[in-house]
């Protein structure tokens, strides 16, 4: 008979009972179900009320790049990812932009938009005006969704109004500015234009449809820029050459994206690591870098009158240190600790900075010795891990295997077989 992934009622079944279905449907041994229940430093209560159908927990490895240097402070910057050299690239780069106040870094206001989406509305143009003349009436509404962001100071900025032309007739988008502070913002914004979607029904006549709020934070810029000797980087031809491997992200999309993914593994890293929304900022960055209708980088590197080497990122970063995730996850209140962040400005700043350095160390290491050594040096560790190496063989097979040329899983365990039997040393 077929098996059917139509469970009734799964969702109201306790972890360790829907853990006990799939078991049964992927034909799960008792050593991979152990595995899987293991939810290690996450309470099995917070996991199964943060999303639905949780059978599980898998760790990613946390850590902390060191060296960094931003607006004259110092700080440790966890970081959570499963790619290899991405956190010793980052410590290296923040070393070489350590100089003065290090690297600076400016976040904007803290708004986010809400649109709220019309349709079958007649002349609207027109109605678009009418809108606008109904602003204080439509801010004041909204505003009476939150008091308590009204009291801290956020609340509801400003309206605007467009009207796009589609397949299905004219569109009016209206767009709710709100100052969101230190949250990211997502539920504040969407409460509020549910709210104000009647009265904006009532002004025009037409029909409310999408409601929520936009990734695309282009009213949350934050930037960065770095400026460091030639020297520090492996001399003035090393420099020279991270300003050309920096152009051809300009010219060519190809790059660029490869260019905007090195910067997106510092930045989502620590996402990650203080539980941000990483899907939003990483759609929301993408998005920033073609808003002129061609697909750019978000980082350049020039070089100065002085011969100096700078860099400069501009990128949209929605991030909160309340609510959410943020709060609920223990993990992600001990990585906020470890910044020491007091505000969403803040650590804004912080994941502009570790993107640019980030850029830094994947340029330079691409000019200078190549993207895979140091990559193929973690690699070679993890095969003889994999093979079942411990101690001190796990550096001796991994440098055999680098020092040969042969990064593979059956040489790990060659050599693993002849240390053990004493015929390798």
């Amino acid at each position: 008979m077929a098996r059917s992934s139509r469970i009734k009622g799964f969702y109201k079944l306790s972890l360790d009972e829907r853990l006990k279905i799939v078991a049964e449907w992927a034909g799960l041994s008792d050593e991979e179900v152990e595995l899987l229940r293991n939810l290690g430093n996450l309470p099995e209560k917070i996991a199964d009320s943060m999303i639905e159908n949780v059978i599980g927990g898998m760790t990613m490895p946390f850590a902390v790049a060191v060296n960094f240097k931003i607006n004259g402070k110092d700080y440790l910057v966890p970081m959570v990812i499963e790619e290899t050299s991405v956190v010793a690239a980052a410590s290296n780069a923040a070393k070489m932009l350590r100089e003065g106040d290090g690297i600076i870094a400016r976040a904007g206001p803290q708004e986010m938009i809400g649109q709220v989406m019309l349709v079958n509305v007649t002349a609207p143009r027109y109605k678009a005006m009418k809108i606008i003349e109904h602003k204080e009436e439509i801010l004041d509404h909204a505003r009476q969704q939150d008091s308590t962001l009204l009291r801290l100071g956020g609340g509801p900025r400003d309206l605007e109004v467009r009207v796009l032309d589609s397949r299905i007739g004219p569109v009016i988008v209206v767009h709710l500015i709100v100052d969101v502070l230190d949250a990211m913002g997502a539920n504040a914004v969407n409460t509020m234009v549910e709210c104000i979607a009647p009265l904006l029904e009532k002004i025009t006549g037409g029909e409310a449809r999408l409601r929520i709020i936009s990734n695309y934070a282009t009213r949350r810029i934050v930037r960065a820029w770095a400026r460091t000797k030639p020297e520090n980087v492996g001399g003035e031809d090393i420099a020279k050459k991270i300003v050309e491997a920096s152009v051809l992200a300009d010219i060519d999309p190809y790059r660029a994206v490869t260019h905007n993914k090195g910067i997106m593994n510092g930045v989502i890293a620590v996402a990650l690591a203080t539980a941000q929304d990483h899907r939003a900022i990483e759609a929301g960055a993408h998005a920033y870098a073609a808003r002129t209708g061609v697909y750019k980088p978000l980082s350049y590197w020039e070089l100065d009158e002085e011969g100096y080497l700078v860099g400069s990122i501009e990128l949209p970063l929605q991030v909160g240190i309340v609510g959410g995730a943020t709060k609920v996850h223990p993990i992600s209140r001990i990585a906020l600790k470890i910044l020491g962040v007091k505000t969403a400005k803040e650590l804004a700043d912080i994941m502009a900075a570790v993107g640019l350095a980030q850029n830094l160390a994947a340029l330079r290491a691409l000019v200078h010795e190549g993207i895979q050594k140091g990559h193929m040096r973690l690699h070679a560790r993890n095969l003889a891990i994999m093979a079942g190496a411990q101690g001190e063989l796990v550096d001796k097979i991994a440098e055999r295997m680098i020092s040969e040329g042969r990064i593979r899983y059956d040489y790990a365990k060659k050599l693993l077989e002849e240390y053990l039997k004493g015929e390798a040393k």
